[in-house]
Parts: C-alpha cells; structure tokens; sequence
C-alpha cells in the first residue's frame, strides 16, 4: 500500500546528511569537544530513535529539523548536552539531569564498577556527594545490596537524586553533609563499602563552558588544593565501615599521590591503591579499613 505521507510533506523534508553535516561544523566551530556524535544525538532525540537508527533514516520533517536546529544552536552556546537531551548515559542507566545537579561523567564509571565488584550480597553502601544518584543507583542496580544509602546535601540536587531513585527500593536517600563528623552515626562501624565521588577540582582550575555554567560550582571546586572535602570523607569513612570494609574516592588527576598519601597518613586504612582512568590519569584511590 502507498505512504500516506502528503506528497507536499515529503517535498518539504530535509535531507538528513547535509543537515548532519552542517550541525557537525557549527558544534566545532563553537569548541564543542565531540559534534559529531553531539549533533547524531541531537538528531536521533528529535526523530525519538536511537543514535544508530540515524543510519536508514534519509530525511526530516520540517518540523523535526528546525527543532533539530534549535537544539544544535543551544548545544553550540554551550549548553550541555545532557541538559538538552534530558538525561545523562551512566553504565547501564538513563539518568534524569538538569539544572542543579553535577552530570556524571564516564570517568566516575570506574569507580562505580570498582564498588560493585567490592558489594556482596546483602551489602551495606554509603554513596556520599551522590548528586544525581549515579553510582549509589549503579550499585543498587548491578548488585545485591542489601541496602544503599545516598546522601546530597544539596536542595537541587536532591530533587533529582530522589527522582531517580525512585524505581530502586533498596536505595535510602538521606539529606546531609559529609564534612558533618555525625553524619549517619547510626552506621557508625556497620558500612561494607564507601563510595564517594566529591567535588575535588582546585578552586580557579580553568573548566569548560559546560561546567563553569551549568554544573553546580559546589559539585565541582574542592578548595584552594582541592581536598577540602576529601579530608573528611577519608575520616568519617573510617568511622562509618566495619573493620575490613572498604572506601573508594574519585579525586583530581593532580591528586594522584595526595589522595592515597591522605589514606596512608590516616593510620587506619590498608591495601590503599590509586587507580588511573581509561586515558592513563590519576583518578580515585581505594583502601580497606584495618
């Protein structure tokens, strides 16, 4: 049977490889680190397909394209991408991500890997600076924890945490601040794994549009050296785990000999390990509780 697309529609549908093409030189030209694959995901969120869909679709409604449009013009102002998209990709997740919520970054899949791996059945785990739930929901998702407690301290952040969080039953989302030395004292000894991705950049780093606009500064800046929220991660997880229960934290690729040095100067921590990223950068450190 015949389409039943108007033969004037489809007069007026835009090739989608030119429209690709143009998209692409606008998103490099305004300094956007992957057009490419920024404008196939632009593309793929306005038809509603997958990216790799994008490969037997020829062309765009009217409609469609200057939407398409509208969203690369915003993406090349530097808006992130995951903000215009609506969700960030982390693991095996769809992350609900806007405004006042820190986007997770691939690099932190790492650590969340590392943490499930450490999770045995029935697991206590602590996510702290958890922001929109990434790694606490990755765990909840990938193990069988027992029970996975997220805790945020900001009010934006944790609209989106408890949003995301809502499919999983076994995640308790808790309001507080790590540098509180009393924070979850009612699993004071009981943690089996600690898991922490906190803000660590060194204040006045020069950081992307993306995140000097978008992302929450208080997610990003860790203080003039940037440890100032590490230091009492390291002393409240050791309060917080059992003996041999372990604590893994994301820090700065400058960090790499400060953060496993912190752990061994503590005293109470052993096996402390730094782990690089997939590009061969420093990136978190973990160790056991003795």
């Amino acid at each position: 049977m015949a389409s039943h697309e108007h033969p004037r529609e489809s007069a007026d549908r835009t090739r989608l490889a030119p429209e690709l093409a143009a998209a692409t030189a606008e998103l490099a030209a305004a300094g956007v680190e992957s057009p490419r694959v920024d404008a196939e995901l632009l593309a793929a969120h306005v038809l509603d397909v997958s990216r790799g869909r994008l490969l037997i679709i020829d062309s765009m409604r009217p409609g469609e394209s200057a939407r398409f449009r509208e969203l690369v013009a915003e993406r090349a102002r530097r808006i992130p991408l995951q903000h215009l998209l609506g969700t960030a990709a982390f693991r095996h997740l769809e992350l609900a991500v806007g405004d006042g919520v820190f986007i997770p970054r691939p690099e932190t899949e790492l650590l969340a890997g590392w943490g499930i791996e450490q999770t045995t059945p029935g697991a206590t785990v602590v996510d702290l600076c958890s922001g929109s739930g990434a790694i606490a929901l990755s765990v909840a998702d990938e193990s069988q924890a027992g029970q996975v407690i997220a805790v945020e301290r900001s009010p934006s952040a944790l609209r989106w945490l408890r949003r995301n969080a809502t499919p999983f039953p076994s995640v308790r989302v808790i309001e507080g601040d790590v540098t509180d030395p009393d924070l979850l004292s009612d699993l004071h000894g009981q943690v089996d794994v600690l898991l922490c991705n906190p803000p660590y950049v060194p204040d006045g780093t020069p950081v992307p549009p993306e995140v000097s606009d978008h992302d929450p500064a208080e997610a990003v800046f860790g203080g003039g050296d940037g440890l100032t929220v590490i230091r009492p991660v390291i002393a409240l997880a050791a309060k917080l785990l059992r003996p041999g229960g372990v604590l893994g934290i994301e820090h700065d690729d400058v960090h790499g000999t400060a953060v496993p040095g912190l752990l061994d100067a503590d005293g109470r921590f052993a096996e402390v390990t730094a782990h690089d990223d997939l590009t061969g950068r420093p990136r978190y450190a973990t160790a056991r509780l003795r």
